[in-house]
């Protein structure tokens, strides 16, 4: 309960786990236990589970290939495809959408891409809070000349200059001016929006004769003709007042599209979290279909994901809905029959939790309980668990909101130095662009108690299942060589894993639309999808609340209650709000009110939210995340991905009591 009172923010702050901790039932505090008991406290939950599916293996985007290989393979030796994940919360979106009409759940573009841009799409992303990293690749090709357009609620400032600290001139004057043109679209406008800019670009085509790529429409795509007829027959006002974007603006961005050779559409999570997140991507997809930009380079899409890992996750095969083949190769390979339902994603977990049907979760890293939706329901169906293990490098809220016994396991990092004997051990990573590349930690381990993640897991196998089974555990903990050649027999894109390594420490997956413009589906071409306008209804008093992210947080870890971009100091609980709206009810700026949420017919509210004016569409409301996750229910979700829709929720404001 002491703990729980504290700030996420503070136990990150408490530093790295040294030991392996136990609560045990009845138990107020946690207690040291040595890591033997703890292995026997989780097989021994494991073997006497009703079923494999009373069992839920979550991870976190931060865990290694290999690491998740074996997780996975855990998990299905077990007997279940109970395998969420964090993509289940941010790009699942992306690459179900994605799938469906290229025939790739993943990204089209590499970085060296965003030098032969002509033209650079930003949406549902603010690089300066989310990826800093981007913001240095963005000010080169500004400078060379190509447009960038950023399309989002929110006029960031760190899209409208950005200083370098890694440049002498950074420290100097404005900075480099990025975003050429923001469209302020309002929250949940994007297919509004997608739809209006091609509408505008068939009308430049019609009188310019230019700006479709008729021959990659013909050859390389099919249902253009459904999808032209849907946007012609759009009307003009019902597009502009649901996108919330002027005509002129909208007809601006498609003559970008139309005269830009090579064109990129980068997005992130405010395009993912809503319920026609799916429709969003899509209508992106279709765009670039328009022009041709896919299979060559400058051109493509770039779904930016967060953690370092998270793409490779899903490639290692932490997916609750696997594929057949996927399955097969688990088979030859291993000589058990893998299970074949479907399992929980995360959503899906914390239902069957409420429901009473999981009595082990294991989560690999992350921060389950502070990442999901409808914080308060989660918390407490956490505690109808027999046991939940966390495998962490510090403290966070999951840790305090636990089953009826709980185990902390210390992890090294990824920046500590894995010795197994004498020899270093090293793990691979994929990012969103589909690069793996070799990752090795140099820090010495701050507790020789703390274990690899790939140890954790073998252990967890190898008393699981015994000595004579036919996974080596024992042998690929040792030498995760071992996992990589299994992995190269397994999944296609990773042959030679371990020579290819040694010869550059990196390598590039192979990706038939990027590099031979070859769409695999079903068609053997891409498809165009025709999809509603939707607008959100809204009663009197209404708003549309999405959540952000500050700049001093990454994800759900809390470095800083500040925001250096938008200019918050000292504070999370603040709502941006724009300057005509806060007139329009008779409040003003620094003002606390309560955030109420308006869904289901049911009301959650949270407290003691300081107003903000801020450059936001009206109508629309921003706060931060994960403060505002107990006021998204558990069933507001993106329709085909089950990804929660933390990005338009209706709210209502009231002044806060004294």
């Amino acid at each position: 309960e002491e703990l729980r009172s504290k700030s996420g923010k503070w136990l990150n702050a408490q530093g790295r786990l040294c030991h392996p901790m136990v609560l045990r039932e009845g138990d107020t505090h946690y207690s040291a236990i040595s890591w033997d008991e703890a292995y026997d406290l989780i097989t021994g939950q494991l073997k006497i589970l009703g079923s494999p599916d009373e069992a839920v293996f979550y991870t976190s985007g931060r865990t290694s290939n290999e690491a998740a290989y074996l997780y996975q393979l855990l998990a299905r030796r077990l007997g279940t495809n109970n395998l969420p994940d964090c993509s289940n919360l941010c790009h699942e979106s992306s690459g179900r959408a994605l799938n469906e009409v290229i025939g790739t759940s993943k990204g089209s573009v590499t970085l060296e891409d965003f030098e032969h841009a002509d033209a650079i799409f930003i949406a549902g992303q603010n690089p300066g809070s989310n990826h800093p990293r981007m913001l240095a690749t963005l000010q080169q090709a500004s400078r060379r000349g190509a447009h960038i357009v950023s399309i989002n609620p929110l006029d960031e400032t760190g899209l409208q200059h950005f200083k370098n600290p890694q440049q002498l001139s950074g420290y100097f004057g404005k900075g480099t001016l990025l975003a050429d043109l923001h469209i302020p679209v309002r929250i949940n406008g994007d297919v509004a929006l997608f739809q209006a800019i091609a509408k505008a670009l068939l009308e430049y085509e019609k009188r310019n004769g230019s700006g479709l790529n008729h021959d990659f429409i013909k050859n390389r795509t099919t249902g253009f003709q459904a999808y032209s007829e849907n946007i012609r027959s759009a009307a003009w006002g019902v597009l502009t007042r649901i996108s919330g974007v002027d005509i002129d603006m909208i007809r601006a961005a498609a003559e970008i599209l139309a005269k830009s050779q090579n064109v990129i559409f980068c997005w992130a999570m405010g395009l993912t979290q809503h319920r026609n997140a799916v429709a969003n991507i899509q209508e992106i997809v279709n765009l670039l279909l328009l022009g041709g930009h896919f299979g060559r380079p400058g051109s493509g899409v770039c779904p930016v994901r967060g953690h370092s890992n998270v793409q490779g996750d899903r490639t290692m095969g932490i997916w609750e809905k696997p594929s057949q083949s996927f399955l097969n190769a688990l088979q030859r390979e291993f000589k058990f029959t893998p299970p074949q339902e479907s399992g929980y994603d995360t959503v899906d977990s914390i239902h069957a939790m409420q429901a009473g049907k999981v009595k082990v979760f294991m989560a690999m890293g992350g921060n389950f309980v502070a990442a999901t939706p409808d914080t308060e329901l989660t918390e407490r169906v956490m505690s109808r668990c027999r046991l939940s293990v966390q495998v962490s490098t510090k403290l966070n809220r999951s840790h305090l909101h636990v089953g009826r016994m709980a185990l902390i396991l210390p992890a090294l990092a990824r920046s500590d130095l894995d010795l197994v004997g004498q020899e270093k051990q090293h793990v691979t990573v994929e990012n969103s662009m589909g690069m793996v590349r070799l990752s090795s930690g140099v820090l010495p381990p701050v507790s020789p108690e703390l274990r690899s993640e790939v140890r954790i897991v073998a252990e967890i196998g190898r008393r699981l299942f015994g000595e004579k089974d036919p996974i080596e555990w024992q042998a690929m903990a040792g030498d995760y060589r071992l996992i990589r050649d299994s992995i190269a027999r397994v999944i296609p894109g990773f042959e030679n894993f371990n020579s290819r390594l040694l010869e550059k420490s990196e390598f590039l997956l192979p990706h038939p639309v990027r590099d031979e413009q070859k769409f695999p589906t079903p068609s053997s071409k891409a498809l165009f999808s025709v999809h509603p306008v939707e607008e959100p209804e809204l009663e009197n008093g209404q708003f549309l609340l999405t959540s952000i992210r500050s700049h001093d947080q990454f994800n759900t870890t809390i470095y800083a209650d500040n925001d250096r971009y938008r200019g918050i100091k000292g504070t999370r609980e603040v709502v941006f709000i724009n300057a005509a709206d806060l007139a329009e009810r008779g409040l003003t700026a620094g003002m606390q009110v309560d955030i109420t949420s308006h869904h289901d017919e049911q009301q959650r509210t949270i407290r003691g939210f300081r107003l903000v004016e801020f450059d936001i569409p009206r109508g629309c409301l921003a706060a931060y995340y994960p403060e505002v996750n107990p006021l998204v229910p558990l069933g507001h979700v993106a329709r085909i991905s089950n990804t929660p829709a933390y990005k338009s929720i209706v709210v209502s404001l009231k002044v806060s009591a004294p």
